[in-house]
């Protein structure tokens, strides 16, 4: 099978250089993320610059790319310190400077890795702690391209007409456990289904629609081993997983079960295996993984005869090692624009199709929480209680809120503080804040809906508000936002509704509910040359109060908003940055 790929975003106490406001304010709003077989390491996410048109010098000599809004933004530094094809390369070299050095010691690692911002390895670099320590937060990205003969045709060559020796085993209706079920088990249990298989998986981290689109059905470590004729293993090694297969769970197994290893060796305690192969309970292993890569030469289960193995060949084809550089390639320049990745090893596993679905639901998270934030009188970090509301006509099953309560995190910390926030580090850094994070789903009746979500609703108790009219009748501040089209709308702030696209900054007045007012602001902004993307009005009755929501390509200055707040009728205003 062909090598997978895998954007990792990592430890949460790492942190990058954070650019200066100004900085920041100029570079576009940007979704951090992502588990990347090809593993990619996103040590801390941040906002990204646009795309390069041309470059600069800056006085160190480093190279300086200039985006679209003029800003000059230095290149990404990036090592590779294993082979990677020129393929890959070529797609590094487009968004950063590249540097190959093979061959390093793990000495000379250490003493050069804080020069860049990425890393990629393949199976011969260990990164460990004292690595990542060593990028003295300047590392944000760590990516590891990788993610997978036989005894009748030997026979047949040696002379041998042994048809009833090899006789085989159907799969159609056989049971089929895939354990851990990542982008590698998902396509083989897709395959699987293909040729009459049920399928079953087990993964503590896979979410319950993805299996159900493909057909298969989640279930516990030890439900998965009982049932299974044939067991198919892509999981991890880490502590919880080391030597899992031991006599133990063999003993829970069919008797007769075969066994597909293309993960880790560590996961199968050998000894156990050998003594599971001699009493039949385990008919047949195939192994292309070992506990010892290369195992003894006199290895018993290499040289046992229920036992076909290859010597680690997962991603051996010419395709694969090209795929597999472009996939990291393309992973790693991602995280380093800080956008969405598909997958992730230390993170909650967000299939791509989910992500994809929920992109703009991300951005639209993300603003209201930046919004919600530039709402608090006072000291920003006195808010504690933060509540998100989903509005879905879907079974809460499928509906992962995980990447969206993580954006709703980012937007209230990122703009008072100098941490970047990603899918990692969210409940972490909102841990560490004392920020008290809750959800609730409602149900929206409406089975036919296709969108996951109808509305996100952000709350915050127990704090002063600088815009009076953002205050709920609860005395929380309420925003409230849906996705049209494809562009997150503000819908509700407090109890006003109101309808503007977040594709820029937004000025809020409250007003007494008169004729002219849209003219009056829009003529003030038309003179100073702020151009008004969207505007939009809502009123809790005729004649009574309004609160005017307008979305501004640019920042208007200083004097331009003190008109708008001369205007008699206006009763307050706030100039809001997204």
């Amino acid at each position: 099978m062909a090598a997978a790929s895998r954007a990792v975003l990592s430890n949460p106490h790492a942190a990058a250089a954070r650019p200066s406001p100004g900085a920041a304010r100029a570079r576009a709003s940007s979704v951090p993320f992502p588990r990347l077989r090809v593993r990619c390491a996103v040590i801390s996410s941040s906002s990204s610059p646009p795309a390069a048109s041309v470059a600069a010098s800056e006085p160190s000599g480093r190279i300086l790319g200039a985006g679209t809004d003029g800003a000059l933004w230095p290149k990404p530094a990036v090592l590779v310190a294993e082979k990677l094809s020129e393929a890959g390369l070529a797609v590094l070299r487009r968004f950063a400077d590249v540097e190959c050095a093979y061959g390093m010691s793990p000495a000379e690692l250490l003493a050069k890795v804080a020069q860049f911002d990425a890393l990629i390895v393949r199976s011969g670099t260990k990164v460990t702690r004292e690595v990542l320590e060593a990028g003295r937060g300047r590392l944000r990205v760590v990516g590891r391209a990788g993610v997978g003969i036989d005894n009748a045709d030997a026979a047949l060559k040696a002379g041998k007409w042994q048809r009833t020796k090899y006789v085989g085993v159907s799969l159609v209706g056989k049971t089929l456990a895939v354990m851990g079920f990542g982008k590698v088990g998902s396509e083989v249990a897709r395959r699987a289904k293909g040729l009459g298989m049920h399928v079953i998986a087990h993964d503590p981290y896979a979410p319950v629609d993805r299996a159900r689109a493909i057909g298969a059905e989640l279930v516990s470590f030890d439900e998965a081993i009982a049932r299974a004729d044939f067991i198919s293993l892509h999981m991890p090694l880490t502590p919880a997983t080391s030597k899992v297969f031991n006599d133990e769970s063999f003993a829970k197994m069919k008797n007769g079960v075969r066994i597909i290893n293309v993960a880790r060796g560590g996961v199968i305690n050998e000894d156990a295996l050998i003594r599971a192969l001699d009493s039949g309970k385990v008919a047949q292993a195939a192994l292309d993984v070992f506990t010892e890569e290369p195992p003894a030469k006199d290895s018993k289960l290499v040289l046992h005869e229920n036992v076909t193995v290859t010597p680690h060949l997962g991603a051996s084809t010419v395709e694969a090692q090209e795929g597999v550089a472009i996939e990291i390639a393309e992973a790693v320049t991602g995280a380093l624009r800080g956008e969405l990745a598909a997958t992730a090893v230390n993170a909650p596993m967000v299939p791509a199709e989910v992500m994809s679905e929920l992109a703009p639901y991300v951005s639209l998270a993300e603003k209201l929480g930046r919004l919600a934030v530039q709402l608090v009188a006072g000291e920003s970090g006195g808010i504690k209680g933060v509540k998100v509301v989903y509005t879905s006509a879907r079974d809460p099953d499928d509906l992962d809120t995980r990447l969206l309560r993580a954006m709703v995190t980012k937007g209230i910390v990122e703009p008072v503080s100098s941490t970047f926030v990603n899918l990692v580090n969210a409940d972490y850094t909102a841990k560490q804040r004392g920020l008290r994070i809750t959800e609730e789903r409602v149900s929206h009746e409406s089975p036919a809906a296709e969108a996951p979500l109808e509305s996100i609703q952000v709350r915050l108790s127990h704090v002063q508000s600088k815009f009076a009219g953002a205050i709920s009748d609860g005395g929380d501040i309420v925003l409230e936002g849906r996705v049209k089209y494809g562009v997150p709308h503000l819908t509700l702030v407090g109890p006003y509704e109101v309808d503007v696209s977040l594709e820029g900054n937004l000025i809020l007045c409250r007003q007494i509910d008169q004729p002219g007012m849209i003219g009056k602001v829009g003529n003030i902004l038309g003179q100073r040359n702020v151009n008004i993307s969207f505007m939009s009005v809502g009123r809790t009755f005729r004649g009574k109060q309004a609160i005017m929501a307008i979305g501004v390509d640019e920042e208007p200055d200083k004097d331009t908003l003190e008109n708008i707040g001369h205007i008699p009728a206006i009763e307050e205003f706030v100039f809001l940055e997204l």
